[in-house]
């Protein structure tokens, strides 16, 4: 079983910056502050498909160090 990838822009050490104005989870999903995102691996995949082609921006969330 493959667990799904949990994206919380509060474990982000990009929040509150350009690069969050501009990650691809604020992109997509226009989420309320602090909301955490979850996608299963389809989604990345299609993510990851849609950021290759360069069609939406990378995703930037990087998790917070200690």
């Amino acid at each position: 079983m493959t667990l799904p990838l949990v994206i919380d822009c509060g474990e982000c050490a990009m929040q509150h910056t350009e690069a969050c104005a501009d990650c691809m989870v604020t992109y997509v999903c226009s989420r309320e502050p602090d909301d955490a995102l979850v996608i299963d691996v389809a989604e990345v995949r299609a993510f990851k498909l849609l950021t290759e082609s360069g069609l939406v921006p990378e995703l930037r969330h990087r998790r917070r160090s200690g």
